[in-house]
């Protein structure tokens, strides 16, 4: 039997077992998927502890750094300096035989591939997730993002990034077309919807965010992080398992799942 695992920290509040059983109900597989408390400076001495039965592991902060010294990084991991997916293809703890990937990336394609790549967009936040959005960005055509931070500084080596990838990043300097917040749910209320008509807010947890409540009440679209944790995971189902699977099945299974945590 084949087993796979998500693993950070915290942990608990994580939907991805909840989209990789299904993804497996689904395919016919009897495979079974964990989730594991890891803290960074554990990430080595857990996979170490790991047998040939296991497949794979999906990642979350605070190990997406970490991760990279187990493997080989694909080019995505390797611009980003990021990875939340590894794939083991012998004994765990050989990195000859484990790669390293990043779905985020590819969730955020699927999550804005029915947008203009012309239109004007704002990120909020300059961290990791950032990158990633702008990282995203860039390989859907988009050639400039404006970004707002409370910590202006820190932007500098996003712009240097986006220079490298081929997006113009800058200071807000317009009402955007398409706001994508990376922020936590708090900053990202007191920011608002900038006069976006379309909101996506990378953040879950709390569901349904401040962000999502004011899109929702001005009759604005609306992306949610629900919507990329489905589509990320859809990369990691088939990378782990070598079978393909429809976004849709693992929607609804996200949606069913924040259902019924809101019916608690």
């Amino acid at each position: 039997m084949r087993r796979c695992a998500v693993i950070g920290s915290p942990i608990a509040h994580s939907l991805s077992p909840v989209l990789h059983r299904a993804a497996y109900k689904w395919l016919g597989l009897d495979w079974v998927y964990e989730r594991h408390e890891v803290k960074a400076d554990e990430v080595g001495s857990f996979v170490a502890r790991l047998g040939n039965q296991w497949r794979g592991l999906s990642v979350t902060m605070p190990c997406k750094k970490a991760i990279l010294s187990l493997g080989t990084p694909d080019m995505t991991v390797s611009d980003l300096g990021v990875g939340n997916t590894v794939i083991f293809g012998g004994h765990p703890a050989d990195p000859a035989t484990t790669r390293i990937y990043n779905t985020d990336v590819s969730g955020i394609g699927v999550v804005l591939c029915e947008q203009d790549n012309r239109a004007s967009y704002l990120v909020y936040g300059n961290g990791a997730t950032a990158r990633s959005v702008v990282y995203a960005l860039s390989k859907m055509g988009v050639t400039r993002v404006q970004v707002r931070a409370r910590n202006t500084d820190k932007t500098s080596p996003l712009i240097q990034d986006g220079a490298r990838w081929g997006i113009d990043v800058i200071s807000p300097e317009k009402r955007p077309d398409i706001l994508i917040s990376t922020v936590p749910a708090q900053a990202a209320a007191e920011w608002g919807t900038a006069g976006a008509s379309v909101v996506f807010d990378v953040i879950y947890d709390p569901w349904p965010t401040p962000l999502m409540v004011q899109a929702a009440n001005q009759g604005l679209t609306m992306l949610t992080g629900i919507d990329m944790l489905a589509a990320q995971a859809v990369g990691q189902v088939e990378l782990m398992t070598g079978r393909t699977i429809d976004f849709s099945i693992l929607k609804q299974a996200a949606d069913e799942a924040m259902s019924a945590a809101s019916n608690m």
